[in-house]
């Protein structure tokens, strides 16, 4: 044997006693293409990681999965076809082995909720800083959850609901807010005197911490429109 065919063995066996470590198998599910390719970049930069796959939709993250069979998939809350509840929750059937983690702009206690049931082992803001994202990847890859019924819990302690010292009329005449009436039209609603309902409103307004009606109007407005349960087409 020559020196040099020597050399390659050595190097053979040493790379077999020291393997190098696997990388992590990701997949990003986001129906924003600029945005896929965001996350793409900083996974792909990201020690020991690789982007294995993408899909804009339920149906087509679905059919990739299956082929790729990622360890992690990044998802979003809101996409054409479904939501990425409805992605993890049909990934338990068919890939169980996937970790999911949501990645999403939806910052609700419903949203998290819903990712907790649907089996997500953490859960993201897109604001998030792109070396968490990759340290969450990790940690998830490992085998470790990082959302449980205790974040939830700590969650909702830390963000009260404006709303929550409303009396069942005061709620009442919130949503009826929202949907455009005026105190009259309220007091029809309701069956109650016009006067009824200006100290309906006057409490709401002190304990959600507003001053005007049509702040009220605008806060459950901005309630509806920022939900990642919207319909879909």
């Amino acid at each position: 044997m020559s020196l040099g065919s020597a050399k390659v063995w050595g190097v053979a066996a040493n790379s077999f006693l020291n393997p190098l470590p696997e990388l992590i198998n990701v997949m990003i599910v986001d129906d924003h293409e600029v945005v896929r390719r965001g996350i793409a970049e900083v996974v792909e930069r990201s020690d020991g990681m690789q982007v294995v796959a993408e899909a804009g939709s339920v149906a087509e993250a679905l059919r990739r999965a299956v082929l790729v069979n990622p360890q992690v998939i990044l998802v979003d809350l809101r996409l054409p076809d479904g939501t990425g509840i409805d992605l993890m929750t049909q990934l338990r059937e068919v890939v169980p082995q996937v970790r999911p983690v949501v990645l999403t702009s939806f910052d609700d206690d419903d949203a998290l909720a819903a990712a907790l049931e649907s089996g997500a082992a953490a859960f993201l803001i897109k604001s998030v800083r792109g070396a968490e994202i990759a340290d969450v990847i990790r940690a998830v890859a490992s085998g470790r959850t990082l959302l449980d019924e205790r974040t939830l819990t700590r969650r909702r302690a830390d963000h009260d609901d404006p709303t929550a010292d409303l009396t069942p009329s005061e709620n009442r005449v919130l949503k009826l807010i929202g949907e455009g009436l005026s105190n009259r039209e309220i007091a029809e609603r309701l069956g109650v005197a016009e006067k009824t309902v200006k100290n309906h409103i006057t409490s709401l307004l002190a304990k959600m911490g507003l001053q005007r009606r049509t702040q009220v109007a605008a806060w459950v407005a901005a309630r509806r429109s920022s939900g990642w349960r919207a319909e879909t087409n």
